[in-house]
């Protein structure tokens, strides 16, 4: 892009906020004053991302081969953070720098538990890092903005409609996921920002459920920023969390009329090596009875840590068998860059 038409763009964009900031926030008056460089910091924090994959990657049949979002700068020495699936198993990342020129940038980390990735510039991108602020404390009703570096709209208003857990299909869930609307098209490592101006999600998913009930209400996913706090300092040195890993089956599930089952299962991954198959319907894990997404998961986690032998009650062909799945580490099933530098960090955990 053009810089002197990139420029004219980010100042009317950071006009437009601040004219949102004293119409809609009117008691985030006091920041919207300190200066017009404050709003254009937080635009410029917000940079775009792409991310090119092996076609043997694991996950490339799933997300492609080439990706594209967004990350959001939180120190000033080019660390950024993002959505982990836009970055998992990549051969090659790059973000925009303050000219919105794409620079290289490697791999920092990738947390399989709340879904976030990192990534470091390897050139100065001369942009101030955007400060974290508190998601426990947003609820239904409050304001935000969503800003992105990637799609059609580089930013809109939105408004919390619920928090509540979230199930992924991939094992997969959250506690206290962030919901709001309306829908954004360009959610992909978004940033959800507070009336602070600071950083309390980053943009996962487009639901059709935000709100639920008769008439769901669709909008977008947010992992909220706490989850980040406990294991930043292990992101930063090991690539991961080094809590111990939750056992990993390999299956993909969905709730179809009461019943949780099996549609797809991931190649070499332990659920297909012990015998699962998709269209199994799983009825209980250890013993217990399951019935939707969470409760399985759940189950599977209360058996042990990696590597535990999890006794899968499923439904099949009319006859109910039990299968026991030697559970896995998912990072062991990734196909990491072998001789990057995650590679390396990942081997010292």
């Amino acid at each position: 892009m053009n810089r002197t038409i990139q420029s004219s763009a980010t100042f009317l964009f950071a006009r437009k906020i601040l004219i949102l900031l004293f119409i809609l926030f009117p008691f985030s008056v006091s920041v919207a004053q300190e200066s017009s460089d404050k709003v254009e910091e937080t635009l410029n924090a917000v940079v775009g991302l792409r991310a090119e994959v092996p076609d043997d990657a694991r996950t490339a049949f799933s997300l492609g081969t080439m990706r594209e979002g967004n990350g959001i700068v939180i120190d000033d020495d080019g660390l950024i953070l993002t959505i982990g699936y836009l970055i998992m198993e990549a051969s090659d990342i790059q973000v925009t720098d303050r000219q919105g020129q794409f620079v290289p940038a490697e791999m920092v980390a990738y947390d399989y538990n709340s879904g976030f990735g990192m990534v470091r510039s390897t050139e100065p991108l001369g942009i101030k890092g955007i400060p974290l602020g508190d998601s426990s404390v947003l609820s239904p009703g409050d304001p935000t903005l969503i800003l992105s570096n990637y799609g059609p709209e580089f930013m809109q208003v939105a408004q919390v409609v619920d928090r509540r857990e979230f199930p992924g299909y991939w094992e997969y869930l959250l506690d206290r996921a962030i919901f709001t609307a309306p829908p954004f098209s360009g959610f992909g490592g978004a940033a959800l920002i507070n009336t602070q101006g600071e950083l309390v999600g980053v943009g996962s998913l487009m639901v059709h459920d935000a709100v639920t009930g008769e008439r769901p209400t669709p909008g977008n996913m947010f992992v909220p920023i706490n989850l980040l706090k406990p294991i930043y300092d292990d992101l930063l040195q090991y690539g991961r969390d080094t809590a111990d890993s939750r056992p990993w089956l390999g299956v993909y599930t969905a709730v179809d009329r009461g019943h949780l089952f099996i549609y797809r299962i991931a190649p070499d991954g332990p659920a297909e090596t012990a015998g699962l198959r998709p269209n199994d319907i799983i009825v209980a894990v250890n013993g217990n009875s399951v019935s939707d997404m969470a409760e399985f998961l759940r189950e599977v986690w209360a058996s042990g840590p990696t590597g535990v032998d999890v006794r899968i009650s499923v439904l099949r062909a009319g006859g109910l068998t039990e299968i026991v799945v030697k559970s896995g580490d998912r990072y062991d099933w990734l196909k990491i860059l072998p001789g990057s530098k995650y590679s390396a960090m990942l081997q010292l955990h």
